[in-house]
């Protein structure tokens, strides 16, 4: 047996531990290849349940580590395993390729441009490569080094994550709109690169973010105000809890006015949770739904203006 390759006619979802079950019902016909890899014939297919998308996979048979290892350098530079089986095998192979960086980040932190592929093995001598995937983070997981003590809740970690994986973020003295802040962990990574924040919410928050200059504390629900009495606004963020379609109704609004250039919004879940509400987020001209590495039983909504460069 010689090195073999071939171009798969399809795409290969990898799915999310504690919601398979929503990826599943997404794709529909589909093959389970193990741990939470999925195959699907044909085209993308809109799915949101997902920590990575394999783009363009390739099935590789080789006779040895080295060769397997080789195959992939052949390819690019950087690849990342994702193992259900053969793991010291698969191991070994990783060993021979390029190093890649697994610590926690920073905040900021700008991701290379280099593509980050993903891979992984069927048994001893067969393995399926993608080297092109929609999540630039190895294995479509990233962790940033955590800040323990200022923060005044853990939901900062989402926020962080949405604007690495946008490659852009709020620059000092931009305005933005932190609906449902309380208790004001958006605010304060916003606060963090000197963006000047107007809070609102029905509570208040962390008191230590009400004394800050840069924060502006309205006490209200931020749906019921129109965006005519907040003005422009270079960036609207969201982490409300509420049912998908009424933040929904409330962004259309928004977009209609045309007060604010970037979004980034949480699609909170309950029960068994909203399958159609994300898809019309997504068919928002400009827009994608991911299911972030710090999100739960949620989704994340980004749309973001056009670049100047």
């Amino acid at each position: 047996m010689s090195i073999q390759s071939e171009a798969l006619k399809g795409i290969i979802y990898q799915g999310i531990d504690e919601f398979q079950d929503h990826l599943q019902r997404e794709l529909g016909q589909y093959e389970y290849l193990g741990g939470t890899l999925y195959f699907a014939e044909g085209e993308r297919r809109e799915a949101f349940w997902t920590e990575n998308v394999w783009l363009n996979p390739i099935k590789i048979t080789f006779r040895s580590i080295s060769e397997a290892a080789n195959s992939l350098r052949n390819i690019q530079r950087n690849w990342a395993p994702v193992l259900f089986t053969q793991f010291r095998r698969g191991m070994l192979i990783q060993e021979k390729l390029p190093p890649i960086n697994l610590k926690e980040r920073p905040f900021p932190w700008t991701v290379p441009e280099a593509p980050m592929g993903a891979w992984t093995l069927l048994d001893a001598n067969t393995m399926i490569a993608s080297p092109l995937c929609s999540s630039p983070f190895p294995g479509g997981k990233i962790s940033f080094i955590e800040n323990k003590v200022d923060p005044p809740s853990r939901a900062y970690l989402k926020l962080q994550e949405a604007l690495v994986r946008s490659r852009r973020w709020p620059q000092s003295g931009e305005r933005c709109l932190d609906a449902g802040a309380c208790p004001g962990g958006w605010t304060w990574v916003l606060t963090q690169m000197g963006a000047q924040v107007i809070a609102i919410d029905r509570s208040p928050l962390d008191e230590r973010l009400m004394q800050n200059p840069l924060v502006t504390y309205i006490k209200h629900d931020a749906f019921t105000l129109k965006p005519e009495e907040i003005g422009p606004v270079d960036w609207l963020f969201s982490d409300v809890i509420c049912y998908p379609p009424r933040l929904y109704e409330w962004i259309q609004k928004w977009l209609v006015s045309g007060l604010a250039k970037n979004y980034i919004c949480t699609i909170k879940m309950q029960g068994e949770g909203d399958f159609e509400t994300p898809k019309a987020f997504a068919a928002i001209p400009g827009s994608q739904v991911v299911h972030l590495n710090y999100n739960k039983h949620e989704l994340t909504w980004i749309k973001l203006a056009p670049s100047k460069t």
